[in-house]
């Protein structure tokens, strides 16, 4: 008996977790990931036809990757076989195999493989399974919290479709919690529960898209709460108290909402990493959506930092990428580093002041593009002069050379200046060497 049969038979006994008990049997009752489960989609299709191929489920824990293997084990007719990477080895994988192999001389029947956690196969564990995976005597379906691309077989992987999986979204915990509360075979319907709404709001963002927290969370809330006659009320002060998570005052769409992300971005700007780095957690603590986080640190890297240290913008758009592709709570290492980063860079405004200075004047002087810069490449364009008289930079020493650029109706504005600090003061030395040398 596997993993999600023995699920299936005692999802209703009061010693599985809440969030095992509500794991979903059909994909119907899946919440969230529909860019890839939703109706129409390659998984869904997959699924629907039980025509599964080999697949590695991506994603941060608590967003459905064991969910989804435990659908496919209630819909499909292959055999299913789980195991935990961190428990399991080569032995337990030769005896799936073996087994695989006798099934489909004695029944013609797939076997499915699930893994929970490939990554923590080593690469001789991985290598195993591949000329098994190869010819079809297993279907292997990896889950893994680490990107698949750095840590699973590339052998593996190029005979696998990968499917990435997102953080939950706040309305879907908040669905799969109304679903619980409502479920009288698996969830709390039995129970006589009443949910304030800022108590959900808080368990919602405090979960940040992990579904497993937010269950076990309301769970242990119901079952340490004193009834007050014959209803349990939780209210926000129990989930904080159930989870271990402070309620900050962060009312984000109110006051505090904008004063924190104003003082963060404006410690980040003001060089105060104690400053950057508490207004950060606060702001972490109170649930706050975190890519919104990592858009403001992009934002400050470009507006505060920018040419004086050009690598800041480079950090903060990996760190956004970091935060999209692993979520909470590992997202807070790479927006604390990203954050710092930007905050101990040395600072220019130049980039923002050049381009709205040039915007200004876009908006009110009305220019013409000089021949000599103009397209000369389609036919009978050199009649009109354009490109006549260009001087091609590559051709002169230091590949520069001097010439008008701007429109004539402006060709004395100055919009750029620049900064003395940092990388910028590199490209400033660097400038006035090649025009003073021409």
């Amino acid at each position: 008996m596997d993993l999600f049969e023995l699920s299936r038979k005692n999802h209703s006994k009061k010693n599985s977790s809440l969030s095992f008990r509500m794991r979903p049997e059909t994909l119907d009752d899946v919440v969230g990931q529909e860019h890839i489960i939703g109706e129409g989609k390659l998984l869904y299709r997959l699924i629907k036809a039980d025509k599964l191929t080999s697949i590695i489920l991506y994603g941060p824990p608590g967003t459905g990757k064991t969910t989804i293997a435990s659908v496919i084990a209630a819909t499909t007719k292959s055999d299913f076989v789980s195991i935990n990477a961190t428990v399991s080895g080569k032995k337990d994988m030769v005896a799936v195999v073996e087994d695989a192999m006798k099934k489909i001389v004695t029944s013609g029947n797939r076997t499915i493989l699930f893994i929970d956690e490939i990554h923590r196969f080593n690469k001789a564990q991985q290598d195993y399974l591949l000329p098994y995976v190869e010819d079809g005597t297993i279907i292997l379906i990896g889950a893994t919290t680490e990107n698949p691309y750095f840590e699973v077989n590339k052998a593996l992987l190029s005979r696998s479709t990968i499917f990435k999986l997102n953080p939950l979204s706040k309305e879907n915990i908040k669905k799969l919690i109304e679903n619980t509360l409502k479920d009288k075979e698996k969830g709390l319907g039995l129970y006589n529960v009443n949910v304030d709404e800022d108590a959900i709001d808080f368990l919602c963002e405090i979960s940040s898209g992990d579904a497993r927290r937010a269950l076990n969370g309301l769970e242990l809330a119901v079952e340490t709460t004193t009834p007050d006659g014959d209803i349990i009320h939780i209210t926000k002060q129990i989930i904080s108290d159930s989870t271990q998570a402070r309620i900050v005052s962060y009312d984000k769409d109110g006051d505090e909402h904008y004063d924190t992300i104003s003082a963060f971005i404006k410690s980040m700007r003001g060089n105060d990493p104690q400053a950057c780095s508490y207004y950060l957690a606060k702001m972490l603590q109170a649930g706050e959506d975190i890519n919104f986080i990592s858009r403001r640190i992009i934002i400050c890297a470009a507006e505060d930092v920018g040419l004086a240290n050009p690598n800041a913008l480079v950090v903060a758009n990996a760190a956004a990428e970091a935060v999209r592709n692993i979520g909470m709570p590992e997202a807070r290492i790479s927006l604390s580093e990203a954050a710092l980063y930007v905050c101990l860079s040395p600072k220019s405004n130049s980039a923002i002041m050049a381009v709205d200075l040039a915007l200004k004047n876009v908006s009110s002087v009305k220019t013409t593009v000089p021949a000599h810069l103009r397209d000369a490449h389609y036919e009978g364009s050199s009649e009109f002069g354009h490109g006549i008289d260009y001087k091609y930079p590559h051709n002169y020493p230091n590949h520069y050379v001097k010439q008008q650029y701007l429109p004539d109706e402006i060709k004395d504005e100055e919009f750029y200046e620049f900064g003395d600090i940092g990388f910028e003061k590199k490209l400033k030395e660097y400038m006035l060497r090649i025009i003073n040398n021409s």
